[in-house]
C-alpha cells in the first residue's frame, strides 16, 4: 500500500512512460488558506479512448503484462476521496492524458506528500530521454524544474549523471524547504498517523 502521495505520483508517471510520453508535467498546488492540495499529472503519451478511460479507475483492469492488477490510478483516487477530495481524468487518443487529484490539505486521512526530491530524481534517472516539468506552488511561492532548461545548461553532460542527479535532489529539497512544504499540516498529520 502506498502511504505517501509522492509514491502515487511516481506510479502515475510510470503509466505515462508506458504510454510513450516524451513530456510529463507534474504540478502540485498547496493552499493553507483554501485548505486544498491538488496534484496534476499531464503527459503527451498515446492517450486513452473512452472505454479505456472508463476502465482506468477499475483496480482489476490493466494494460500491463507483468502485474495482473492496475492499481496506480484507483489507489490515487481512493487516497483523494479518503481526504475529502476526488480524482478526474481527461484523455485523448494520440494527444495524451491529464490526471487531476484534489485533497483537503488538513484532512486527518490525507497521506503526507513524502520526499518529492527522491521521486523527481527517480523519474529523471530512469527516463533520461524524456522531458519533465515539475511545478510546486505553496501559499504564493513557486518552484519549477524543467529538464529542457537543464539539458541546455548541461550541454554534453548526461542528465542522469550522478552529480547532476545529486544537484537536482538538493535543489528540489532546498526549494521545498524554503517554501515550508512538509511543515505545519504535514507534520501534524504525521504525528497523528504515526502514533501507535
Amino acid at each position: 500500500m502506498m502511504e505517501e502521495l509522492s509514491m502515487h505520483i511516481l506510479d502515475i508517471v510510470e503509466n505515462s512512460v508506458r504510454a510513450g510520453a516524451t513530456m510529463v508535467t507534474i504540478e502540485i498546488n498547496e493552499s493553507t488558506s483554501e485548505d486544498r492540495l491538488t496534484v496534476i499529472i499531464e503527459d503527451n503519451g498515446s492517450g486513452m479512448d473512452e472505454e479505456t478511460l472508463r476502465k482506468a479507475l477499475d483496480p482489476f483492469y490493466t494494460t500491463k503484462t507483468v502485474r495482473k492488477v492496475g492499481l496506480g490510478i484507483p489507489l490515487l483516487a481512493q487516497a483523494a476521496r479518503a481526504a475529502g477530495g476526488d480524482l478526474a481524468i481527461t484523455s485523448e487518443v494520440g494527444k495524451g492524458t491529464r490526471i487531476y487529484a484534489d485533497f483537503q490539505l488538513s484532512h486527518i486521512d490525507r497521506q503526507p506528500l513524502g520526499k518529492m526530491e527522491d521521486t523527481i530524481v527517480s523519474i529523471i534517472a530512469g527516463n533520461p530521454g524524456m522531458d519533465f516539468v515539475y511545478i510546486h506552488r505553496r501559499n504564493g511561492g513557486t518552484y519549477q524544474l524543467d529538464t529542457r532548461e537543464l539539458r541546455e545548461a548541461l550541454e554534453d553532460v548526461p542528465i542522469n549523471h550522478g552529480s547532476v542527479l545529486s544537484f537536482i535532489r538538493d535543489g528540489v529539497k532546498e526549494a521545498l524547504a524554503a517554501m515550508k512544504v512538509g511543515s505545519g499540516i504535514d507534520l501534524e498529520h504525521r504525528a497523528i498517523t504515526d502514533d501507535p
